[in-house]
């Protein structure tokens, strides 16, 4: 049978190999900015780590790698307003990653805005369902919103010993870490 493709002359080899070759040493040169960035984050060199990840956005704005680790680099630098922002535009810009949801939950959440950090955590759980992290996070969140409306209701009712049993209950999960960041 014969097939409607032209044949590929021998000449049109060469150059496909050489693409993939150039496309395989560009990848492979990224792959090495980025763990650069990831070892200096590694031994604290947020400021080196920071300025690296800047001058590789700057070659490829658009490139979620990058930008997610600049993102963490912000927040280790205590930058979390900053890191917020580069979180959000992640969300925007990739929809379907979780980690960027994840983690702008996890901030949201640090500054005391569970509702914020609850909706950005169900888009991260329906973007990628079996994302435990995601999970984990959203029951924490939801625990820190019971514990609140629990603390509601003892300044209403203080006597109410049922709901004092649940808020002791709930500030027992408090002790234990919680709040996990995709890196």
């Amino acid at each position: 049978m014969r097939s409607n493709s032209p044949k590929p002359s021998p000449a049109t080899f060469p150059a496909w190999i050489f693409g993939l070759v150039i496309c395989c040493v560009f990848s492979f040169a990224i792959a090495d900015e980025f763990s650069d960035v990831r070892r200096l984050l590694k031994q604290g060199q947020t400021l080196e780590a920071l300025q690296k990840v800047d001058a590789q956005i700057a070659k490829q704005p658009k490139e979620l790698q990058g930008r997610f680790l600049k993102g963490l680099i912000l927040v280790e630098m205590g930058r979390s307003t900053e890191a917020i922002g580069v979180f959000r535009d992640l969300t925007e810009e990739f929809p379907e990653q979780p980690e960027p949801y994840n983690n702008l939950a996890v901030l949201y959440a640090q500054q005391k805005q569970y509702n914020m950090a609850l909706t950005v955590l169900e888009m991260a759980v329906r973007t990628h369902p079996g994302y435990a992290i995601a999970h984990e996070n959203l029951g924490d969140v939801y625990a820190r919103l019971a514990s609140h409306s629990y603390d509601q209701a003892l300044q209403l009712d203080p006597s109410n010993k049922a709901t004092q049993f649940k808020l002791s209950k709930l500030r027992e999960f408090d002790s234990v870490p919680s709040g996990s960041a995709s890196k």
